[in-house]
């Protein structure tokens, strides 16, 4: 089959023809039909976590289960699935044992810990494979496994109800997809961005209100709608996100799912009047990846996309790594 390789650390990504994988026991065989491109793909590409090489990257994957192994009984041949960053888990380890699967202790990550979706076919647990709706196609459904399983699952777990305030952060590849469900959730929502080069599409993608910060001070814009119920940090610019932390309303919090090294700075008194919260929000499992593509299936959510094959991967990646693409890039065996 043909899959992309990254061989070494830091190396390039090399299209090559290697051996169709046999399901284990408690796997399922994907026919990948698409596979989203996502930044943290670069943790392959530059090494950034222990990694054993070579490694097909890819973790936004929708395809058509081929064969299942002898110990799976949940999913059968035909079936079309889905698989995002949470690979698997051991169901031995304490968090597993509570039922807190995202932090298994020996979790593994699709195209980190095994051979992802850059590819013609690929295995994976079956506790890692989630369902998808007919009602998406499977280059729309394919990043919704990552972008929209964050945002939707941060959102839904945050604790606003409909009427809140909700503030978006950036309208990238996350926020795109951020302000539709919280205007389908029945937010009262909010789009922050660096211009007004996204204010048009922000209102056509559902939002009530859009802050220029290039001309505005985000947080007193957010304080003059009675402050946010929950701000939503999307883009991964450590400054950009302190600098909307006074904009969070009474009981209100900022959640901050944009993967930035750099701190972000807040101070005690900044979340002391008003008892404001600042946290984060990984992800989900194979269930919060069903519940994130029914509800698109539900509300007509999509992401924008550009599509490219497999021997175009290093186009495709380096427009979205250099912030070119609007705004998810997937791959097509």
């Amino acid at each position: 089959m043909k899959a992309v390789q990254v061989k070494e650390k830091g190396g390039e990504f090399v299209v090559v023809d290697i051996d169709k994988p046999s399901p284990k026991e408690n796997e399922v065989l994907i026919k990948v039909e698409a596979c989203g491109i996502c930044h943290s793909d670069a943790i392959v590409k530059e090494g950034i976590f222990p990694i054993d090489y070579p490694r097909v990257p890819g973790h936004e994957v929708v395809g058509i289960v081929e064969e299942v192994g002898e110990r799976v009984t949940n999913w059968k041949k035909g079936q079309r699935v889905g698989v995002g960053w949470h690979g698997g888990h051991c169901f031995t380890c304490e968090p597993c044992r509570r039922g807190d699967f995202i932090n298994c202790e020996n979790a593994k990550i699709s195209g980190i810990s095994y051979d992802g979706g850059y590819t013609e076919f690929m295995t994976a647990p079956h506790e890692a494979v989630a369902s998808v709706p007919d009602e998406l196609s499977s280059a729309d459904a394919a990043p919704l496994l990552c972008a929209g399983i964050t945002v939707y699952n941060a959102i839904r777990n945050s604790g606003v109800t409909a009427g809140d305030t909700v503030a978006v952060q950036g309208i990238g590849g996350l926020g795109h997809l951020a302000v539709q469900y919280a205007a389908k959730m029945g937010m009262r929502t909010v789009a922050i961005s660096t211009s007004d080069d996204k204010k048009e599409l922000a209102s056509k993608l559902g939002a009530h209100h859009f802050i220029n910060t290039g001309e505005q001070d985000a947080a007193e814009e957010l304080q003059k709608l009675g402050g946010a119920d929950l701000i939503l940090a999307t883009a991964p610019n450590s400054k950009a996100i302190s600098s909307v932390i006074d904009g969070i309303g009474i009981n209100g919090k900022i959640v901050m799912v944009a993967a930035t090294g750099e701190p972000v700075e807040v101070s005690p008194m900044q979340l002391l009047q008003g008892r404001k919260t600042a946290a984060g929000w990984a992800s989900g499992t194979a269930m919060d990846s069903e519940d994130t593509l029914n509800f698109s299936a539900l509300s007509g959510t999509t992401p924008m996309i550009e599509e490219f094959p497999l021997d175009k991967v290093n186009e495709a990646y380096d427009k979205m790594i250099n912030n070119k693409a609007r705004f998810r890039v997937v791959l097509r065996p």
